[in-house]
């Protein structure tokens, strides 16, 4: 459930960053999980914690799975991911409730994992008429233009490259 030119980007900066996690919050059947573990077996370095409010059957020895009814935001969660990653480089994907004060309560949550460099993906941002259902309120572009503001990640249009994404705007570098 994809845009091929999205996965595109993300095997680039797996390539290039090498991170040692890769967080992805929502995790649905699976199959970004499976994608992402396969291109770090490519490049082998990297793991991915997959976090959902629901189970998936998805296996890879490089998949962490963390189910909890709280989703993404528990803090049994977040406690449970500075547990595995410690002090290690992420890449994050966030991926679960495309709602503005979810979305931005992950931002927070999930930012310091970053390292400077590094990224935090904000899927979905073309929701709420960004092009695409209008009718869906206050949503992930929302809380990307709020996170913005405070300075410590930018939007990266260059990872827009083939002018086709789910997430404009979405692709944050961290700069300080």
């Amino acid at each position: 459930m994809k845009a091929p030119t999205d996965l595109w980007i993300y095997q680039e900066l797996i390539v290039e960053l090498k991170p040692d996690f890769i967080i992805e919050c929502g995790t649905y059947n699976g199959g970004s999980a499976l994608y992402l573990a396969s291109i770090c077996e490519w490049v082998k370095k990297g793991n991915i914690i997959t976090i959902d409010i629901n189970p998936c059957e998805t296996t890879h020895p490089r998949i962490t799975k963390i189910v909890d009814s709280e989703g993404s935001t528990s803090q049994r969660v977040i406690k449970r991911v500075k547990e595995i990653v410690a002090n290690s480089s992420c890449l994050v994907i966030l991926d679960s409730t495309h709602r503005k004060e979810h979305v931005l309560k992950e931002m927070e949550y999930y930012s310091p994992f970053v390292p400077v460099g590094g990224y935090m993906i904000v899927e979905d941002t073309s929701l709420g008429g960004n092009p695409i259902l209008h009718s869906w309120g206050n949503g992930p572009m929302d809380a990307v233009k709020e996170f913005v503001k405070k300075g410590s990640f930018m939007i990266d249009k260059s990872k827009e490259k083939f002018l086709l994404t789910l997430h404009p705007s979405g692709f944050l570098r961290r700069v300080q």
